[in-house]
């Protein structure tokens, strides 16, 4: 049977033909429904429709997966309020969603599915429908969702694991082998009913998983019709929930999280899942990912097994990354720029021109001493060294990843899972009114809008992104006008005695430190804000263009999403890194925005201090604020609604409206999850050149966030729909991008943003330019050397600062920048210094880019994406197919062809 031939019922009537009060299967009498329906109805069998005496005799089993009779098991649960036992003045829209539901369930039954009901034992308003699928009605849509099942048991040896001789250490880091068994591995293919003794049956009742199971029964329910008008045929159990006809639907957890179930062959998977999963104390165990993907699904299983991949290759940058900060944090004392800022009689007796007009004041270099052991931390050689190191490392995830994922898809039957077998969700095809005639098949077809109507569509979603866009690019000059406005303010009073509560404090804020810290906690406030507005704003538009699949569904709202993200988040740290403090011009010319706000420096070190703020800061607030989001929030919701919902302690609460009391996991759930993984991706990544320390706190977050994801996805949640996938989808193009990215980003953020070019470029210039008086080839001096000489009678009217009180008369003052001297031929022009680092910068970024580029390259071609003895396997599995369920046909057509 084909998915066409499933859609298309015959079905006619429209609801308003429904009369009466009685429900489906809820009492003795019969229903009246549609015609065609009628012969439907009377042949189910008697067990699936419940008299009321019946539904007072409750079944005191808690954990029972069944039907009243204990043989059919629950495939799915749907969730509705009694209508008679609502108000008078409201029964006209109960009526009506009445009569909805008794069609829904009647074309249900047509399409072979078995019911049955029973009331809440919580709130006898509530009404629990069971829903059964048959074996025959199994068969026929494992056949249209061409799932591939057993068809021989593996015969080809597996490889040793390296690791073997290692396995009385190893196996206390993996799960308990007593409680989660390896299972046999099998060769599959797509399942054929007409074919089934060619399959490996051994038990009907377990031939197709509870996974599976789940995932047909939702495929019916998303498709059987619930109202006819006209020729408009409205069909989902999706459009259901929406209106309020039901309130939930969801497969059942096989067991309570806590406690092993009492029933008979029960797995109690969900218990084993949270003792050797997402308990605390197995936080230092591998994951089960087997059992993951057969207990949630492929699409879970994916997610699980990528982010445990990603936190394993992250603890090895971790490890270099925290080298390269203890290197840091040890050479800061004995930095040679670092003591010149702070020695009394070098930068004691340097005085700097203010950085802002009038009321700013002259102030000491000493003054941002410990700013500048600070950025000794972060500013060093082995910056440079770990920024190569990453982008050798973001290449090998990459690789890597593809190999374990090509491991997966194997192991997983998903190799041939192809877009073309998804089936259209069912909010495109409720929409397809307009007939075509399909390209490559050249049947007609209906689709939902014409090419014109699509590319408005389209037209409309661009347009929207790009305002928000332009959005979030405002947001960030009303902050770098905010850090303007603030700096004059923080300059102005740190730098005297009007505030004396921050006077123990002034050798540590500085007035660049102060402002950093000010807008980098506004900056976060307001990515939060736009966050969750676009959230909305993105979900709509990509329901506007009303995607066919769901893949092609959750790959737009991705694109989108990331788009944005991407810009919201990163746009303020590409602005310190890339804009701060690179057009100011010099003291008698100064630049500024919108004709009235100084351009702000950066800090005599550089801005990388500021740039190392803000990460820690956006990366240090999102993990917090997410953990609050994702444990806390769905807790507390089940906490109040336990408290609401509380029943004499006598009374046996069954399995289902026990899972009833949980949350649902929201649609796009995974979607957040790979959202916040792969913006940290970013961090780690793109600006790693300036906070070291980058993969050692994503790491210690995603090792929380993997045993949180657990928690809150077995104990929190209802049992999701399981669903196929075969890789992380839209996620893999962008971390490739991100990737090539990050070269570039590290390699600018090195060169422009750090010091250490110039410092090289004084470092090895002394034989050929005496820019400094060092023979021994030390730095001694180079903080001279760094800063210009300006003449305090050459500032404009408008910028001259203020007399102060102070008998101290300044003729000169020191400026960030390489110009010649006043009184120079040239003065305050460019220096021959300043020229000689912008080449060795630029030179910097190209040789860096091609040797990184060039190694990403070679690792790319040598790494293969899929092992060989996967491939081995995937050959043997299709050579298998061809002959077992091919070729023994023909063989058994020709002998019916000799015979005749």
């Amino acid at each position: 049977m084909s998915e066409n031939d499933i859609l298309e019922m015959d079905s006619v009537c429209d609801t308003d033909e429904f009369e009466g009060d009685t429900e489906l299967g809820m009492i003795d009498e019969e229903v009246v429904y549609p015609e065609e329906f009628l012969p439907t109805y009377h042949s189910i069998k008697e067990g699936t429709r419940v008299t009321k005496t019946q539904l007072e005799e409750f079944n005191d089993k808690p954990d029972s997966l069944f039907f009243n009779d204990g043989v059919r098991r629950i495939d799915f649960i749907l969730v509705y309020e009694d209508e008679d036992k609502k108000d008078f003045e409201k029964r006209h829209t109960f009526q009506r969603r009445k009569r909805r539901r008794e069609y829904f369930e009647a074309s249900l039954m047509k399409m072979g599915i078995e019911l049955e009901a029973t009331r809440s034992v919580v709130d006898e308003k509530l009404m629990f429908v069971k829903v059964h699928m048959p074996w025959e009605v199994l068969c026929t849509y494992a056949e249209v969702l061409h799932i591939k099942l057993p068809i021989q048991p593996n015969d080809l040896s597996s490889r040793p694991s390296p690791w073997r001789f290692f396995s009385c250490i190893t196996k206390h880091f993996y799960p308990n082998e007593e409680l989660i068994t390896k299972e046999s591995e099998f060769f599959t293919a797509p399942f054929e009913k007409d074919r089934l003794e060619y399959f490996y049956i051994k038990d009907k009742d377990l031939f197709f998983t509870p996974s599976m199971r789940s995932r047909m029964a939702y495929y019916i329910l998303s498709r059987a019709p619930y109202e006819i008008r006209g020729h408009i045929k409205k069909f989902g159990i999706t459009k259901l929930l929406d209106g309020g006809v039901y309130k939930a639907a969801y497969p059942l957890h096989d067991c309570r999280f806590n406690v092993r179930s009492t029933e008979e062959d029960c797995p109690n998977e969900r218990f084993v899942l949270y003792e050797e999963w997402a308990h605390p104390k197995s936080f230092y165990k591998m994951q089960p990912l087997d059992l993951i993907r057969k207990y949630y699904g492929e699409k879970i299983g994916i997610y699980f097994a990528w982010l445990g991949f990603y936190t394993k290759m992250l603890a090895l940058a971790a490890v270099v990354g925290l080298g390269c900060f203890i290197y840091g944090y040890k050479t800061q004392e004995t930095s040679t720029w670092s003591k010149e800022v702070c020695d009394p009689e070098i930068g004691g007796k340097i005085v700097m021109c203010p950085q802002c007009d009038r009321f700013c004041k002259y102030w000491r270099l000493n003054s941002t001493c410990e700013a500048s052991k600070k950025l000794c931390i972060f500013d060093n050689f082995g910056t440079l060294v770990f920024a190569v190191f990453m982008s050798i490392w973001v290449t090998l995830f990459l690789e890597f990843w593809k190999r374990y994922q090509a491991e997966l898809e194997y192991e997983w039957d998903t190799v041939e899972f192809l877009e073309q077998e998804e089936p259209p969700r069912p909010e495109y095809e409720a929409k397809c009114i307009y007939e075509r005639k399909n390209p490559i098949t050249g049947v007609k077809e209906y689709v939902p809008f014409t090419t014109c109507g699509r590319c408005v569509r389209v037209s409309i979603g661009i347009g929207t992104v790009l305002f928000w866009i332009l959005l979030i690019l405002a947001s960030i000059v009303a902050i770098t006008v905010y850090r303007l406005a603030v700096f004059f303010v923080f300059s102005t009073k740190l730098r005297t005695q009007e505030i004396k509560e921050l006077e123990p404090f002034k050798e540590y804020v500085t007035p660049q430190m102060a402002t950093s810290v000010t807008a980098s906690l506004i900056s976060f406030v307001v990515i939060m804000i736009l966050n969750i507005l676009y959230e909305r704003v993105a979900i709509w538009i990509t329901d506007f263009e009303l995607p066919r699949t769901k893949s092609e569904y959750e790959n737009s709202l991705t694109l989108k999403m990331f788009l944005f993200q991407f810009v919201n988040y990163y746009s303020s740290c590409f602005y310190i890194a890339f804009a701060k403090g690179k057009a100011v011009g010099y003291p008698k010319e100064p630049v500024y925005l919108l004709g009235k706000y100084r351009n702000e420096e950066c800090d005599p070190g550089g801005c990388l201090i500021e740039l190392t703020t803000q990460l820690s800061i956006i990366m240090g607030g999102k993990a917090i604020w997410n953990n609050i989001q994702e444990v806390l929030i769905p807790w507390v919701k089940n906490l109040i609604f336990r408290y609401c919902t509380r029943v004499p302690s006598q009374k046996v609460i069954p399995r289902w409206e026990q899972d009833y009391q949980l949350q649902p996991l929201p649609k796009l759930g995974l979607f957040y999850e790979y959202l916040e993984m792969v913006i940290q991706f970013g961090f780690v990544t793109l600006f790693v050149a300036s906070f070291p320390l980058a993969p050692v706190l994503a790491l210690v977050n995603n090792l929380f966030e993997i045993r949180v994801d657990a928690w809150k996805i077995t104990t929190q949640f209802r049992r999701v729909v399981p669903e196929k996938a075969q890789d992380i989808g839209a996620w893999q193009p962008i971390l490739q991008g991100i990737a090539i990215l990050a070269v570039a980003t590290n390699a600018m953020i090195i060169a422009f943003t750090s010091d250490m070019i110039p410092r090289l470029v004084y470092y090895w210039s002394f034989s050929v330019y005496p820019y400094g008086n060092h023979p021994n080839n030390t730095m001694e001096g180079y903080i001279n050397s760094s800063l210009s000489i300006f003449n305090t009678s050459d500032f404009s009217d408008f910028s001259k600062p203020e007399q102060s009180n102070s008998s101290l008369i300044i003729s000169t003052c020191r400026y960030r920048d390489f110009r010649f001297p006043p009184g120079h031929p040239r003065q305050y022009e460019y220096n021959g210094y300043y020229w000689h680092v912008i080449a060795a910068k630029v030179a910097f970024i190209i040789v860096v880019e091609h040797i990184v580029y060039f190694l990403k390259f070679v690792l790319s071609y040598v790494i293969p994406d899929v092992p060989y003895s996967v491939k081995e396997q995937i050959k043997r599995e299709k050579y298998l197919t061809q002959v077992i369920l091919h070729e023994t046909n023909l063989k058994a057509g020709d002998q019916t062809s000799e015979t005749n």
